[in-house]
């Protein structure tokens, strides 16, 4: 069974840091692309960033210089770094496999930021 589990989420304070987890089985994990996506209560869901099996990374221009995508393919996880956090910055954020945040996904962790 293909399992996705995302923890880390929290309360922070504008200009604080996160780092969200996502730990990964059921499926091929070294060889996936995986991606990052978060969803605004009322809004759709928006793409966060990707990293591909060898390391490559994207980000929407949003995060960019802000937040960093990471993976440990022995521990089958993959991780986001989340600095200088804003209150926009504020959704539940889902880690899924493949690119575009929009293959399976798991159930979300939830990111508020807010003084």
């Amino acid at each position: 069974e293909v399992q996705l589990v995302e923890s880390g989420g929290g309360l922070v304070q504008p200009g604080g840091s996160l780092r969200l987890s996502c730990a990964a089985s059921g499926f091929i994990f070294s060889s996936s692309v995986m991606s990052w996506a978060r969803q605004a209560p009322g809004k759709g869901l928006e793409w966060v960033s990707d990293i591909y099996s060898r390391g490559s990374t994207y980000y929407a221009d949003s995060m960019k210089g802000r937040f960093t995508i990471s993976r440990d393919n022995a521990k089958n996880t993959v991780y986001l770094q989340m600095n200088a956090l804003k209150p926009e910055d504020t959704a539940r954020y889902y880690c899924a496999i493949g690119g575009g945040g929009v293959g399976l996904r798991g159930q979300g962790t939830q990111v508020t930021v807010s003084s």
